[in-house]
């Protein structure tokens, strides 16, 4: 799904019960595996006024502030969490994360 900002988005993340996702250690937060979270990839952004806007029709083009290849932004719950890349996989448009961004933890 993708919204006005460019960005495919989806509402749920899982992992198989007993193992951390994407990792091999078990893991002893059961209770998380449920819980919804909203992953975005964000492929570019623009602004443009209303009036611009609501001239856009089938088929028309909005350049976004990106170039083909470049990384593109992954959030978790608008958290800049990773860098990747658009793939097709099997037919489908995918994102496979390239780069890991290290926040800084507050305490």
């Amino acid at each position: 799904m993708s919204t006005e900002d460019g960005a495919l988005e989806t509402t749920e993340a899982g992992g198989s019960p007993g193992q951390a996702a994407g990792t091999d250690a078990p893991a002893d937060l059961g209770a998380v595996y449920d819980v919804p979270v909203q992953l975005s990839a964000v492929l570019g952004r623009t602004s443009m006024p209303v009036s611009q806007l609501l001239r856009l029709g089938r088929g028309a083009v909005v350049e976004l502030d990106r170039k083909v290849g470049e990384p593109i932004d992954i959030y978790v719950n608008n958290r800049l969490v990773a860098r990747g890349e658009v793939i097709i996989d099997d037919g489908h448009l995918s994102v496979t994360m390239t780069e890991i961004i290290k926040s800084e933890q507050t305490s």
